[in-house]
Order: C-alpha cells, then structure tokens, then sequence
C-alpha cells in the first residue's frame, strides 16, 4: 500500500468510533476485556479500573502502560483483547459510508487509515465495513516492535507520514473521535483536522464510561480555544472537506 512518490493531497481516517458509531458498544466491549486483563496479571478490581484510567490517560493507550511497566507481551494482549472481539456481530458495512469514499476525488485524494489498533484489528474492520478496496495504505500500531508509538504522541504522526511519503504535513485531512489526538496532529501542522463526536452517545475511554456531548451540535463547528471543527456525521466532511471530493456534475 502507499507511493511515496504521490504529492496528491492525504485524507486520514482513524477507524474505531469513526468509520462506525459508538453505539456498536464495541469501546465497552473492548473495556470489559481489558480489564479483565489487568486483572490476569494479579490486580485487584479497584487497582485495574485505575491503572487501566491512568495509562490511557498518560499514553493514549492502556497497553503502552502496560508494556512500560508490567513487561506485557503485546500481541498477547491483542489477542485476548481485540482480536477476541466478535465484530462480525457488532457492525456492519453502511452503504452511506462505502459511498462517502467513493466520492472522494482519487485524481487529487489519498484516503488512508491512521489507528491506535493493531493491523489485524483494523483489517478486520475495514473489511467488516467494506472499506478495504477503497483505502490506500493504513497506519497502525505495530505491537511487534519494542517501545511502538501510538497517537497522541509526536512520533506517531512523524511515522505516519513517513510511511504515506508525505513531506508537507499542510496537505493532510484528519478525521478522529479523540479530541487529544486531532490536537496533537494540529500542532505538528497538519492543515485540515476535524473532531468527529456524536452527540449523545456514550462510549469508553481508559475504562470509564463517558457521555459524548459537545451542547446539541446540529453541524460542523468550532468548539473551544483550539479551534477544532466538530462533526457529528461523517457525511458533514462533504460540506467542510468539498474540494477533496468529485465534483457533482
């Protein structure tokens, strides 16, 4: 996947709560099974709940903590967590999304995948919802290599555009749940970066059930002193993103 010699503008997508909604509970569900791993490696209820907060808050991610500190081996975790998820239960391909991608603009558009999962995980999804043909390179986690870096962290991003052979970090389009992580591509430069939440839904993060509100969005707008735009729909990309897809004729 990828030509790093392609200087077509890059639109970048993160995968989980994005390209399908929080209500699947797969968050929950993934939470229940982190825990339950915390609590594999001899923590008490209480003392998993906090540490599994405290790593996703510091990290980005639990299991960067607990590769730091408990000597975990990663892809163990994957497959006890993630790949135990049964997603094939839990979503399905949405035809107003597969034709969300199709109208991108490909003479003048990359769409690529940019993840805190694993690559099986975010195969599994994107082929799940159908997406698979129609994204050009993915950008993960990779659990296999010591010390891997995960969004929100500076070398992430750094890594991915590395990968996706982007030098000018201005012609990236970012869309993520996590608010943190749009951020943080915002102040490596990224050019086009958008919060994607939905109102009203709650979902996880580090293990604690969190009720996603941003005051009764009704469209995109900016929240905030930082300026992030908010969607609520990914259809909303049409109106904030039109000139990276086809004109209608």
């Amino acid at each position: 996947m990828g030509d790093n010699k392609d200087d077509r503008l890059i639109v970048w997508f993160d995968i989980d709560n994005t390209l399908y909604s929080a209500s699947s509970k797969i968050s929950q569900a993934m939470g229940e099974r982190i825990h339950a791993y915390f609590v594999s490696l001899g923590f008490s209820h209480e003392e998993a709940s906090e540490l599994h907060l405290r790593y996703y808050t510091q990290y980005g991610l639990a299991l960067r903590g607990l590769t730091r500190h408990h000597d975990v081996d990663p892809l163990d975790f994957d497959r006890k967590c993630d790949g135990a998820l049964p997603l094939e239960e839990m979503i399905k391909p949405n035809p107003r999304l597969r034709k969300l991608f199709q109208d991108i603009d490909r003479t003048k558009v990359r769409v690529w995948a940019l993840t805190n999962a694993y690559k099986l995980h975010a195969e599994r999804v994107l082929r799940i919802l159908q997406l698979d043909d129609l994204v050009d390179g993915l950008v993960y986690c990779d659990y296999a290599e010591p010390n891997f870096s995960c969004k929100p962290e500076p070398e992430y991003y750094v890594k991915a555009l590395e990968k996706a052979g982007v030098t000018d970090p201005s012609k990236c389009y970012f869309v993520d749940d996590n608010r943190g992580n749009v951020q943080a591509a915002m102040r490596l430069g990224w050019g086009h970066c958008v919060h994607f939440s939905e109102h009203g839904l709650e979902i996880v993060e580090g293990g604690r059930v969190k009720q996603i509100d941003n005051e009764n969005l009704a469209g995109p707008k900016v929240i905030g002193d930082d300026n992030v735009q908010v969607i609520t729909d990914l259809e909303q990309l049409r109106h904030v993103w039109p000139e990276i897809f086809k004109k209608e004729i």
